[in-house]
């Protein structure tokens, strides 16, 4: 008697880390969608940003996201049909990718932080360089184009300020620039040579120049990538532990179904 109750214990804790372990896909999945949108909204929206930085570090986090994300949606069915047949190898080949998605998000949320802290010397030395040496010169398209871009999305002018445009190839060389004093992208409202005059009422003049507003802005994005990766890997160990605990019922029951023959 005493015994056929603890196998119906046995049965019942089995079926529980089961289904929580249904439950814990069901997640696991939205999670991985979350983290593939994380990684293309950095490389698709804000891509044009990236040039102005020497380290790949946020480019590489977010590769690592997508790869992660996409690993988990594989992943995911691969343990639903593990656990649907109570496959051990299948479930233990399941384990194992769990850990290596699990550490791949920590990473990329650990890189984010640590890159956080080095962001502001890192746009300080590049930034200047690349609107007074590569803005408006041949072969410099993309740059160009990330470089108004940025102006009138955040709304400034220059580096650290409007004068800074002063020391620029693209100002200095007679063909390009004209009269101009700025980019033309430096207008409030843009219309053709309008950077020849630079009246606060025609020009963005806001204190800081572009880079406090870029900097402020991708340390908020590297925040935002560390909080999702390590909060979506810190519930991934969930999925870890019931995984591993759901193993442990099938290769006891499998010992002692052996023992009993």
């Amino acid at each position: 008697m005493g015994h056929d109750l603890d196998e119906e214990k046995d049965d019942r804790g089995t079926v529980c880390v089961k289904y929580l372990l249904f439950l814990f896909n069901f997640f696991f999945w939205i999670g991985g969608a979350a983290v593939i949108a994380m990684g293309l909204w950095t490389l698709q929206e804000k891509s044009s940003y990236i040039v102005f930085l020497a380290n790949s570090t946020l480019s590489v986090s977010a590769y690592i996201l997508l790869f992660a994300g996409g690993v988990v949606m594989i992943t995911g069915f691969l343990g639903c049909c593990s656990l649907i047949r109570e496959h051990k190898t299948c479930l233990t080949i399941y384990l194992a990718i769990l850990i290596s998605v699990y550490t791949a998000e920590l990473g990329a949320g650990v890189l984010s932080y640590m890159y956080y802290e080095t962001i502001s010397e890192e746009l300080k030395e590049n930034l200047n360089e690349t609107m007074v040496h590569n803005y408006g010169q041949p072969g410099m398209k993309d740059i160009t184009y990330a470089i108004d871009h940025l102006q009138q999305d955040f709304k400034c002018c220059g580096s650290t300020s409007y004068e800074d445009w002063s020391y620029s190839l693209y100002i200095n060389t007679a063909v390009n620039s004209g009269r101009r004093k700025v980019p033309d992208s430096c207008c409030k409202t843009i219309t053709l040579s309008c950077g020849e005059r630079d009246h606060p009422s025609n020009i963005y003049k806001v204190e800081g120049g572009c880079i406090t507003i870029l900097e402020e802005f991708i340390q908020e994005h590297l925040l935002l990538i560390g909080a999702v990766s390590i909060g979506i890997a810190c519930f991934q160990l969930t999925g870890v532990m019931l995984s591993a605990c759901f193993l442990h019922i099938l290769y006891k029951e499998e010992r002692e179904a052996y023992n009993a023959i």
